[in-house]
């Protein structure tokens, strides 16, 4: 990896969703240039899903909450590469298998990408990026639903994922989370 982030060389992707070049991390921030990210969403064997917060410092939606790890797709590296590398950088969890959730696409004024999205099981120590993460911890699939709904979230995550959120509100309105 380049010492800063600022200079990674990121994959830039098409609106068909194939990738179609590269550039370094701050003219797709500074641009809002499209590409491709990942975001892993990390439960426990008991249902839990781990729940941080992002940093002040970092270059998007510093500060906020989020339930996924991950991150933009370097250059060369495949989605189920970065959301590896991702959830390994961010939170320690590794060697476990990485279950497909789909695609999808998001766009605001700070960012244009498509999202690849996983999911994963993990029963081990959870150790934060410090760079990237300032507070950690697990929670029942009804507090997240409750925390997404009181407190600030990346929306990227949440309009992402809203479909697998709209299940965790099904399964709580039936007490089956």
């Amino acid at each position: 990896m380049d010492s800063d982030p600022a200079d990674e060389t990121v994959a830039l992707f098409d609106d068909a969703g194939a990738p179609c070049g590269t550039a370094p991390r701050h003219r797709v921030r500074s641009e809002n240039l499209r590409h491709a990210a990942t975001a892993v969403v990390v439960r426990n064997s008991v249902g839990e899903v781990y729940v941080h917060r992002r940093t002040d410092t970092k270059d998007v939606y510093p500060g906020r909450y989020d339930f996924c790890a991950g991150g933009v797709l370097h250059a060369g590296e495949s989605p189920l590469q970065s959301a590896r590398r991702e959830v390994a950088e961010e939170l320690g969890v590794e060697g476990v298998p990485l279950l497909r959730l789909g695609e999808r696409d998001y766009a605001d004024a700070h960012t244009r990408y498509r999202a690849f999205l996983f999911t994963c099981t993990w029963d081990g120590p959870v150790r934060w990026q410090p760079e990237e993460i300032a507070w950690g911890r697990w929670v029942s699939p009804r507090r997240l639903v409750e925390m997404v709904d009181e407190l600030a979230f990346v929306p990227d995550s949440v309009a992402v994922l809203d479909r697998w959120l709209d299940a965790l509100r099904a399964a709580g309105s039936r007490g089956a989370v």
